[in-house]
């Protein structure tokens, strides 16, 4: 005798785990679930209110609340439609999710720390850990470096998200693949995510091949505006790709977040070392804490076996010593970690264990286990 089809409050709690694959909240505490018919035949129809008109991710809802549905016991087909939030819906969403953004002044919105809403990553109660990776010069590959980072830190099951910070040199969507630009909900960024990585860069707001020519202030509210306007959700690591040298970003990060690490990234010639140094002493100087040292290009395996130091031996090790924190690892110079990073195809995908991948999955997992901050945030803790 087949199974008799579920009730409509049944349907509902088998779709209360079925995720927002953007907000990452079920889509019933979101209201996204607007109605549920099931019919004598146990076909079952469900009407969903989509974030916005032409929702990039719309196939993937799709496919989980239809693997959800039928998963129950007497369904027999499921047909989903959808419609879309009206302004005010998106509104209370953004509202819900990101806090009250009208600090205002007369009757205009209020946008960024300077007018009222707070950086989040700056709040002592804040758990996540935010690696700001600098180097003294480009060409030293620490975008690839951030990118790759990043990746192997979610593989290890972190929630990770990606600032590219470097205004000028933008380079983390290519690197990472994304294919998108972000979702705004009422004036809420949603950051794409491709390999369990979501990112903001000045690339999704400045075409490929124009230069952004601003000054400092410019500078100064474009990161503010990546750091409060996004809605992060709370991520274990906030990773920040800082542009080569010590300029007007890397010091205004240093007042937003200033309980960033620092990883700063060489190569092992003595020229690149020496540069790198003025990095680390810049970050002292503005109170941050130097945690270890990165060092790339290290050497190239040819195809005799054998390694090739072509850019010299040491520049990292020295460095660390005289910075007093850890050489993290050595990362070799790779045709695959050249060419994921110039096709949007990272090393930490295209090619897992090759011998570039594995030296990044160990600086990885140093950060996540050894290097964790020995001071401890329990916000649920209160004086009343």
């Amino acid at each position: 005798m087949p199974d008799a089809p579920p009730t409509v409050d049944q349907i509902v709690e088998a779709l209360r785990p079925v995720e927002d694959p953007e907000l990452h909240r079920s889509i019933v505490e979101l209201d996204m679930v607007r109605s549920v018919e099931v019919a004598p035949d146990g076909a079952v129809q469900v009407l969903v209110a989509l974030t916005i008109a032409g929702c990039p991710l719309r196939a993937e809802i799709d496919r989980r609340v239809t693997e959800a549905v039928t998963a129950l016991g007497g369904v027999s087909a499921v047909s989903l439609e959808f419609t879309v939030m009206t302004d005010d819906e998106r509104a209370a969403l953004r509202q819900k999710l990101h806090g009250d953004p009208s600090a205002t002044a007369g009757s205009q919105p209020a946008h960024g720390h300077a007018e009222g809403r707070a950086i989040p990553f700056a709040d002592p109660a804040s758990r996540t850990r935010v690696l700001l990776i600098a180097s003294g010069k480009g060409g030293v590959g620490k975008s690839s470096l951030t990118a790759n980072i990043a990746i192997a830190l979610a593989e290890r099951g972190r929630s990770v998200a990606v600032v590219d910070a470097d205004v000028w040199g933008f380079s983390i969507p290519r690197m990472l693949g994304v294919d998108r630009p972000p979702v705004v909900i009422d004036q809420m960024l949603l950051p794409p995510e491709v390999h369990g990585v979501r990112c903001i860069s000045m690339g999704f707001f400045a075409e490929e091949d124009t230069p952004v020519i601003w000054r400092g202030p410019m500078l100064h509210k474009a990161l503010e505006q990546f750091l409060t306007d996004v809605f992060w959700d709370d991520p274990d690591y906030l990773v920040v790709d800082l542009p080569p040298g010590t300029g007007d970003v890397s010091i205004s990060l240093a007042g937003y977040l200033p309980r960033a690490e620092v990883y700063v990234v060489t190569t092992p010639q003595p020229a690149a070392q020496r540069v790198a140094q003025r990095a680390a002493y810049m970050a002292k100087k503005v109170n941050l804490s130097v945690k270890g040292v990165i060092e790339n290009m290290s050497w190239f395996t040819g195809d005799d076996g054998q390694r090739y130091e072509i850019f010299g031996a040491g520049g990292g090790e020295d460095l660390a010593e005289r910075l007093g924190v850890p050489l993290l690892g050595a990362v070799p110079l790779t045709t695959a970690l050249r060419e994921g990073s110039d096709s949007g195809n990272p090393v930490m995908v295209a090619d897992p264990t090759g011998e570039a991948a594995s030296a990044i999955r160990s600086i990885a997992e140093r950060i996540d286990t050894e290097l964790v901050p020995s001071r401890r945030h329990h916000p649920e803790l209160k004086l009343i």
